[in-house]
């Protein structure tokens, strides 16, 4: 890439891509992939730049944010970066946006949950098992929300449906895969762990459904 006649010093080339990919992640509301920033940013500025560049951008732009003081920071979600507000603005979000009472999962939803991202894929069966109730609605909810989807069938008879956490799961609670879950000896904590991030994040409901599924209407009867 060159201005007037002269090839973009590093540092030059440095500021540049960051600016790009600093405004990539303002205008889009859920995590983009590193590979896919680097193409986007590459084309448009003309340079081959490949993901460790575009992580090397995120680290700057959060160290300039960090030092200004800014209530944003760029998160590593579901394996992207996304720009996120910090947890402290979390009670000024809600309330703007009026999301606190919406945002809440009931204790059951938070259980369900629970069982569901620790041992998946499960079915409906093993999870009432380990409640001790009826799960049917309590699944098609989580499933309207995005948080929960149907991960096949398990070989046994009837092939009942199995069920996994979505990438809108990681998204909605920061993680950034499934290793980042609690330590399952942390578990009893677990509900409330997820109903505090659930309000934190408080995304709206027609986030990023690109890997969840309609509702399932097995159980319908429960």
């Amino acid at each position: 890439m060159r201005q007037g006649g002269q090839a973009l010093s590093e540092s030059d080339q440095n500021v540049s891509i960051e600016q790009a990919v600093e405004a990539v992640l303002l205008t889009i509301d859920k995590s983009v992939k590193p590979a896919q920033i680097a193409d986007a940013v590459g084309e448009a500025l003309g340079v081959d730049i490949d993901s460790d560049v575009i992580r090397k951008a995120v680290e700057g732009l959060n160290s300039s944010y960090e030092a200004s003081g800014r209530a944003f920071t760029i998160e590593t979600i579901a394996g992207g970066f996304r720009i996120m507000a910090k947890p402290a603005f979390a009670d000024v979000l809600a309330s703007f946006h009026g999301h606190r009472a919406s945002s809440r999962l009931s204790r059951a939803a938070l259980e369900t949950l629970s069982i569901v991202a620790y041992r998946q894929p499960v079915t409906r069966a093993e999870i009432e098992s380990i409640r001790g109730v009826a799960c049917g609605e309590v699944l098609r909810s989580l499933m309207d929300r995005r948080l929960v989807t149907i991960a096949g069938r398990a070989e046994e008879l009837g092939r009942p449906m199995l069920y996994g956490t979505t990438r809108d799961f990681l998204t909605q609670f920061g993680l950034a895969n499934l290793k980042d879950l609690p330590e399952i000896a942390d578990a009893p904590a677990v509900p409330a762990r997820l109903a505090q991030e659930s309000t934190e994040q408080a995304p709206s409901a027609d986030e990023g459904a690109s890997d969840s599924a309609e509702p399932s209407m097995e159980g319908s009867q429960a």
